[in-house]
C-alpha cells in the first residue's frame, strides 16, 4: 500500500467509518431523508438557478455511483467507474434537477432497506475509489455527507 492509500485509508476511517457505525440503518434511513428534503428546500430557493442545477446534478451524480457500490454489497458484481456516467443531463431545469435528486434519494432509502434485511454487516465492504474498502454504513456516512457539504454551495435568495 502507498502512501497516498494509507492517508486516504485513515482519512476514511476517521470520517467515514467511524460516524458511519454510529447509526443503525434506521438512523441512516431518517437521516438521509431528512437532509435530502433539507437540501431540496436550499435549492428551491436557489439565488441561482443555474448554479443550483450545476449542484444537484453532481450530488446525484455521486450518489447513484455510490447506490451502484452499495448493490455489489447486496451480490451485484464490483465495477471500477466513475461517477460521471451516472449524472443526470445538462439540459434539465432546476426543477427537473430537484425530482431527479428526490428519485435518486429515494433509490437511496429503498436500498437501507435491502441492505438492513439482507442482515449486510460491517464485515463486508465495496470500494471507493479514493478511500478504498467502506462498509454499508460508510457509504451511507459518505453520501450524507458527501451531499450535504456539496448542497452548501447553493446560495440562497
Amino acid at each position: 500500500m502507498g502512501l497516498k492509500e494509507a492517508v486516504m485509508g485513515a482519512v476514511a476511517s476517521l470520517f467515514v467509518e467511524r460516524p458511519g457505525r454510529a447509526k443503525n440503518y434506521d438512523e441512516w434511513k431518517e437521516a438521509l431523508a431528512a437532509n435530502g428534503a433539507a437540501i431540496d428546500a436550499r435549492a428551491a430557493t436557489a439565488k441561482d438557478p443555474v448554479q443550483a442545477s450545476k449542484v444537484l446534478r453532481h450530488i446525484s451524480g455521486i450518489e447513484r455511483w455510490g447506490q451502484r457500490r452499495l448493490r455489489v454489497l447486496l451480490g451485484e458484481p464490483p465495477i471500477a467507474d466513475e461517477y460521471d456516467e451516472y449524472r443526470p443531463g445538462t439540459d434539465l431545469s432546476l426543477d427537473e434537477q430537484r425530482a431527479f435528486f428526490g428519485e435518486t434519494r429515494g433509490a437511496t432509502l429503498t436500498l437501507i432497506d435491502q441492505l438492513k434485511a439482507a442482515r449486510i454487516g460491517d464485515d463486508v465492504t465495496a470500494p471507493h475509489n479514493d478511500f478504498g474498502p467502506l462498509t454499508a454504513r460508510g457509504w451511507l456516512r459518505y453520501l450524507d455527507i458527501h451531499a450535504s457539504m456539496e448542497s452548501k454551495k447553493i446560495r440562497r435568495r
